[in-house]
């Protein structure tokens, strides 16, 4: 009876230190890992685009102590969707870059109580800023005001501007366009063509075509990103029209893609405002802080950003600004 007795508890904590050591295996493949749900654009919706999807996915890796799943979308409805799934899934961290800036409340309010952290990169919101912990992003309204202030700074006999423009309801077309309509209107230059193009360089050259076959006459280009901006000029090169310091169309793009910079740098495009892609580093370092119990004092993160002339930049810029 004993023999069987001990044989029975000798069985019970074999049971035991198999469950124990299953567990502990479970436990150890995501111990110390975070779980972050990451939220973008579309990383081929531009050059910023790629450099941004880039910077993420070489911060957010197992080796810095991340487990990170990633969606993508240029549609608002559907990066909600995506961000739902995460908060089901029960991440640590929703990181947000929003396709639009409204719809996003209930989203929010849903992982505050599932007491998973929001932080916002890249783009606003619409929100009340307590359903989130911080927001990395650039002023686009004052990326918008840098340039339009430029262009006013030209002092052209009259404005005839084609405005290419970006997403609507994206923070940055907001601001991009914010800018240039509200001078439009002071000032009383002429908006020949404002359409969006979506980021893309193909919709944009088909734009800029449309309105060269119309025979309306133009001499600014004003295009919400880099892409746009490309687009528009393989347009006039078709159509032999001159673009660049001292030609015939101003061409303006917003990103500072090396690519960009370096037609600046050869005076064939005027001016690129830059719009800084690299949110990782903060986000990181927001996240570092959280885990430790921290507060967050500097809620809202602005980038540092210049626009760059094709006047005065030089190849040390293309070299440290370009991406």
């Amino acid at each position: 009876m004993k023999k069987r007795i001990l044989a029975i508890l000798m069985v019970a904590v074999v049971m035991m230190l198999g469950i124990t050591a299953c567990k502990s295996g479970d436990k150890k493949e995501d111990d110390g890992l975070i779980k972050v749900g990451i939220i973008n654009n579309d990383p081929n919706e531009s050059g910023y685009r790629t450099a941004n999807d880039r910077s993420m996915q070489e911060m957010f890796t197992e080796a810095n102590g991340y487990k990170a799943s990633y969606a993508y979308s240029l549609k608002n409805d559907e990066q909600i969707a995506a961000a739902q799934k995460f908060i089901q899934d029960e991440v640590d961290y929703l990181l947000l870059s929003a396709a639009g800036t409204s719809g996003w409340d209930t989203v929010l309010k849903d992982a505050k109580a599932a007491g998973i952290k929001v932080i916002l990169f890249d783009r606003t919101i619409d929100a009340d800023p307590s359903l989130y912990e911080a927001s990395i992003v650039s002023d686009m309204a004052k990326e918008g005001e840098t340039a339009v202030n430029w262009l006013k700074g030209q002092a052209l006999k009259e404005y005839k501007i084609i405005h290419l423009q970006g997403v609507m309801g994206s923070a940055a077309q907001i601001g991009r366009s914010g800018a240039l309509d509200a001078t439009a209107k002071e000032l009383g230059w002429t908006i020949v063509k404002q359409q969006t193009a979506e980021w893309s360089a193909e919709k944009a050259q088909q734009i800029v075509q449309s309105v060269i076959d119309s025979k309306q006459s133009f001499n600014v280009i004003y295009a919400e990103n880099d892409d746009m901006a490309k687009g528009a000029v393989a347009a006039l090169d078709a159509a032999g029209i001159s673009h660049g310091v001292g030609k015939d169309v101003i061409i303006m793009g917003f990103d500072c893609n090396k690519w960009a910079l370096e037609e600046l740098l050869a005076k064939n495009w005027n001016y690129d405002g830059q719009c800084n892609p690299f949110q990782a580093t903060y986000i990181h370092d927001i996240i570092q802080k959280l885990q430790k119990g921290e507060t967050i004092t500097e809620k809202t993160i602005i980038l540092d950003e210049k626009g760059f002339d094709a006047a005065t930049i030089t190849q040390a810029d293309v070299d440290n600004y370009g991406i």
